[in-house]
This record gives structure tokens, sequence and C-alpha cells, in this order.
């Protein structure tokens, strides 16, 4: 089975979520944990998340997958900014505890100059004495396209930080198409092979979603700019081979496409159609 869904907004809470993403027509969604450009989150009605815990059970969706503010910079070369990143990854993920054994993905972070090493460390830290052992959800370091000084843009960089987090065992990877086919692999002539290359490096039991995206940009451009599936260089073809492909079944796709609900609910058709799932 395919869950698909789209970026929704938690503005009118968390029930409300789960059924815009059904009147689109998903079985999945993401949401914001706050505004997606920082800023302190609203509080938490106890009763609309368990609303929509119990609505996901009934309606068979899959993980939900919640995105981390793109200000969040856990390795900047700024203490304060690292203090005010950390800060609000605790809070994320204890809040993440409302919705219990979902996903929570978030950008690794660009270490400004610094080099890989030292803002890997960093963030390593920030893993550190944010994960906590009693935790059910599965926090996501998403695969980066490469563009400034990001962190994130090979496997091996990603499996770096993994491998050196106290408790590993609560960290997974999403896997961006639009993000891996910028940063040099090859999504679209061979990605068996790209598997093949995460399962060794980092181990494909630690691929837990997929943002599903097309990109404007050739194959290594290092750009992240996304694209409407089909419209741009990965191609339907492609697209439609990552959706089927076995080792990704029963795991959630995510749309980031530059759309509105009209675009998002023929996206979602669209993949559903082509799933042999």
């Amino acid at each position: 089975m395919v869950y698909i869904g789209n970026h929704l907004s938690a503005s009118k809470g968390f029930l409300a979520m789960g059924k815009k993403a059904s009147s689109l027509g998903g079985n999945t969604f993401a949401f914001f944990t706050r505004n997606p450009r920082g800023g302190k989150a609203k509080d938490i009605d106890e009763n609309d998340a368990k609303a929509l815990m119990d609505y996901i059970e009934e309606h068979n969706f899959g993980k939900l997958v919640a995105h981390a503010p793109y200000t969040m910079n856990l390795c900047s070369d700024k203490p304060d900014i690292r203090h005010f990143a950390l800060n609000m990854l605790k809070d994320d993920i204890e809040r993440m505890e409302y919705t219990p054994s979902q996903y929570y993905n978030f950008h690794p972070g660009s270490h400004v100059g610094q080099g890989v090493e030292k803002g890997s460390e960093y963030i390593i830290e920030a893993l550190n004495e944010a994960l906590f052992e009693d935790q059910t959800t599965t926090v996501l370091l998403e695969t980066m396209a490469g563009k400034g000084s990001e962190i994130g843009r090979t496997f091996e960089e990603l499996q770096y930080i993994i491998e050196r987090v106290d408790l590993s065992d609560k960290l997974g990877v999403c896997f961006d198409t639009c993000h891996t086919w910028d940063a040099g692999y090859d999504n679209v002539g061979d990605f068996d092979s790209v598997l093949d290359e995460f399962d060794k490096v980092i181990g494909i039991e630690r691929l837990k979603a997929i943002h599903l995206n097309d990109s404007m940009n050739d194959r290594g451009s290092h750009k992240d700019r996304h694209q409407k599936l089909g419209e741009g260089y990965l191609g339907s073809d492609a697209l439609a081979y990552i959706i089927n492909h076995p080792l990704l079944q029963e795991k959630p796709f995510i749309l980031e496409t530059p759309n509105e609900d009209d675009g998002y609910m023929n996206e979602i058709a669209w993949v559903k159609c082509l799933s042999e799932y």
C-alpha cells in the first residue's frame, strides 16, 4: 500500500489536518511543528491530538511526518543560534509525544564555513542532549541537495552523525528525491544502485519516509529547486519506479511540490493510480 500526502497547516488543529488530508485523497500528511520560519509553538490541545490519533487509525493512515522549522540550525557558527535551535528541538520532540510513534524530520543544518566535521559534532551534541529513552517519536535526518554549506549531501555525512549518537535507535532518514538528485545521486538512471549504496552506508532499515518531489535542475546541481511531479528532470517514469520500489512500500510519501490544493489532489491521485501495491 502506498501512503501519500502533502504538507498541511496545523493552524486549525490536529483533527482538522487529518480531515483535510482525506479530502485531498491522502492517507498520511506532514505538518510543521510551529511556524516554518521559527518562533514560539502554539499550546497543544490534548483532546484534539487524541482525536487525530483516533482518526488516522480509523482511516488506515500511514505514519505522519512532522517537519522542524527551516530556521533550526543545530550547527551554526553562532552559539546563540545553536542554543535557540537546541531548545526548539527539545521542545518539538516533547510535543511530538502528544501524537505518539510518528516521525519528526529536520534538515541537519549548515556549518557556515566551519567544515562538515565540526558542524556534524554540534549536531551530534544536540541530538545527544535532546533524545530521551522513553520517546516514541523517531527523529529523521533529511537528505540534502548540498547547496551552500549544508550537511547531509551524502549518505556518509548522515551516517557519520547517526553512528555517533548515543540513542541512535531513535534516528532514521527521510529520503528526498529532489535533494538526492540535486546532490548527484542517479535517481533516474539507476535508482536500484542508489538504494544499494544507501543500504551499504546507512542501512535500508533506517529509511523511514520519502519526500516525493521532481526537480527543476539537472543531476548534481546542488540547487534544491522542487518541481511538480513529472514536470522536472526526474520525470514521470523515474518517479513511478520510485513509488513502486519494493524496498519503499508501506512508507509515507510526502509531496513538497509547488502546488495548491487542486494540484496536490491531482498528484495524490496520480501516485495512487501508478501504485502497484
